[in-house]
């Protein structure tokens, strides 16, 4: 049986929980058992072991193995009269009340002989009477699967029965916030929630660019830039299809060209454009990305006519699409109960809202939120 795989926000959960009981309690530090992530590459695995070291305030030692060779992680021998002894790596911590996360990056991508090298480490916390982990520092690891297409080699037994493994899932719509968070371009944001099966394709040619939350991250980075730099449609084109390949990227042309023809979102908000609904469902999506990205950006002073008319253009939207623009707008369903919900909540304009939407707005949120969102 495979195991249950988990979102990004609960390897974060645990993967916080963990370093967290370290840092509070160091006499765990031989309890804990190191924690293993497996997942297709680009899904960011690395990122949410960099994203908990942020929280928590702590450092974050890489180790990329398949760039590492064993004596990197045993050290180096040196002739000493009649003995030997080791040079072990700088990058180990020393001090014994430093604290932080090491990880063992690409682990499976490696020879038996460097996971070998690795086993003290991750079992023992040292290596021989040369060196010992510092208490506070929590070890985990990441690798892909041999079906992901990737660099994968596979563990022995003996490794992988050292780690608690957590198999992750690419689920588009946490990264969707995490991505409206980022400021990432609305172009991409609105093409995946109409194209949500673009996301993460790990067929075709995987030694060339794909479809993956890491590639479509730089994708919207590049869109990005380019507005910024003027570069032109073709070179654009082509750096597009090296992120994500030919197929995907002409299909993100095709939507940007619809898109295109839309209204202009922000001036929208402003109320510098007549409200101007489109018929295309393309068109819908990235007419709500773009609306929901331009709504908090402007000055302070503009944001409660922008709320307004955001209010007032998804009254005019089908309920689906104004629920889902609305709740991108909050931040998700837990956004709820957080500012940005309880601003729109206690909008004037708001009970004609759930008037007419009220009912759609209720199968996307957990009773209680829905409730309360009823009766703001």
């Amino acid at each position: 049986m495979s195991a249950t795989a988990v979102s990004l926000r609960d390897a974060h959960a645990i993967l916080h929980h963990q370093a967290a009981a370290l840092l509070a309690d160091p006499s765990r530090a031989h309890q804990l058992p190191p924690t293993l992530l497996w997942g297709p590459p680009g899904v960011g695995k690395s990122s949410v072991v960099r994203d908990v070291c942020t929280d928590l305030g702590i450092p974050l030692i890489d180790v990329r193995l398949s760039q590492r060779e064993p004596v990197d992680l045993r050290g180096l021998p040196v002739p000493r009269e009649d003995r030997v002894d080791w040079l072990l790596s700088g990058e180990w911590p020393r001090d014994p009340d430093s604290a932080g996360i090491i990880l063992f990056d690409e682990i499976t991508a490696v020879d038996r002989s460097l996971q070998v090298a690795a086993y003290e480490l991750l079992l023992d916390r040292r290596l021989g009477d040369l060196y010992r982990v510092p208490d506070r520092w929590y070890l985990c690891a990441a690798g892909n699967r041999e079906e992901d297409g990737a660099a994968a080699l596979g563990m022995s037994s003996a490794l992988a029965n050292r780690f608690c493994h957590l198999e992750v899932a690419a689920e588009l719509e946490p990264w969707l916030r995490w991505a409206q968070e980022q400021g990432l371009h609305p172009d991409v944001l609105g093409f995946l929630r109409y194209r949500p099966d673009c996301f993460l394709q790990l067929e075709g040619d995987l030694q060339r660019g794909w479809p993956s939350p890491r590639s479509w991250e730089r994708v919207a980075r590049q869109l990005t830039l380019a507005a910024e730099t003027g570069l032109g449609d073709g070179p654009l084109q082509r750096i597009i299809e090296g992120l994500v390949g030919a197929g995907a990227a002409a299909e993100l042309a095709a939507f940007r060209s619809w898109a295109g023809t839309l209204e202009d979102a922000e001036a929208m908000l402003r109320g510098r454009a007549p409200i101007t609904i489109p018929e295309r469902a393309d068109q819908c999506y990235a007419l709500c990305a773009a609306l929901v990205y331009h709504l908090w950006r402007g000055p302070e002073g503009e944001r409660t006519k922008r709320l307004d008319r955001f209010l007032e253009v998804t009254l005019a939207l089908s309920s689906d699409f104004a629920t889902m623009a609305l709740i991108d707008a909050v931040g998700g369903a837990e956004g709820v109960t957080g500012e940005r919900g309880q601003r729109i909540f206690a909008h004037p304009r708001f009970g004609e809202w759930a008037q007419t939407h009220g009912s759609a707005l209720q199968r996307y949120l957990p009773s209680g939120q829905s409730q309360q969102a009823a009766t703001a």
